[in-house]
């Protein structure tokens, strides 16, 4: 049964942790042990015109897949760096990737405003 749409964004609102992978070559792509390599790729983009009952039901049944991904962390972060327009990635819809990446910014100014504020200070002392 799908989610409402609201409860999607709190999955984004959590912190990408550090998850520890399994050891691989270092040559080796980290999309070479992704689960979704072995699901259909209509899975995890869109087709065109897609009901929004539909588009929710597919989202979930992706985001199952990326949650028993081992490489969930490094797809999710490449989405975030690229930044992937469509798709789930790294169990995060588009929009719950601008979401994240706005709260980023919001966060990188923050830190920039109080090391700026703090800076004076600290020479002063």
């Amino acid at each position: 049964m799908p989610q409402p749409p609201h409860s999607s964004l709190q999955v984004a609102a959590v912190p990408a942790q550090r998850v520890p992978t399994r050891d691989r070559d270092q040559d080796t792509p980290w999309h070479t042990e992704a689960v979704c390599r072995r699901d259909e790729a209509g899975l995890f983009f869109a087709p065109s015109k897609e009901p929004t009952a539909a588009r929710l039901s597919r989202e979930e049944a992706a985001k199952r897949v990326c949650g028993r991904c081992p490489v969930m962390v490094e797809c999710r972060e490449h989405a975030l760096l690229q930044p992937e327009p469509y798709g789930v990635w790294g169990g995060l819809t588009a929009a719950e990737r601008r979401v994240v990446l706005a709260r980023r910014r919001r966060r990188d100014l923050e830190l920039q405003k109080t090391a700026h504020a703090g800076g004076p200070i600290a020479a002063a002392g």
